[in-house]
């Protein structure tokens, strides 16, 4: 097991998962199929990166997560518009 890795979100520090199976239980259930495919398809110069992205991923971000629902929402507006 690695060391534990930290990040701060909204000001509150956070502890980020970095092993595989830490970054698969912090995934939502219906992310973990996408992850699996993703991990087991790294290569080993991919590897790092996979698991950088994912690890990052897991980690909750409210405030990220509060933009990408406004940009759905007004992307949904405009559809309807059109």
């Amino acid at each position: 097991m690695g060391e534990s890795l930290k990040t701060f979100v909204g000001g509150t520090e956070v502890e980020v998962p970095n092993s595989i199976p830490d970054i698969r239980a912090a995934l939502p259930e219906e992310r973990r199929e996408e992850f699996d495919l993703a991990i087991n398809e790294a290569g080993v110069h991919e590897i790092q990166a996979v698991m950088r992205h994912w690890m990052l991923e897991a980690v909750p971000d409210p405030e990220a997560e509060q933009i990408l629902d406004r940009l759905a929402q007004d992307e949904a507006e405009r559809r309807s518009v059109a």
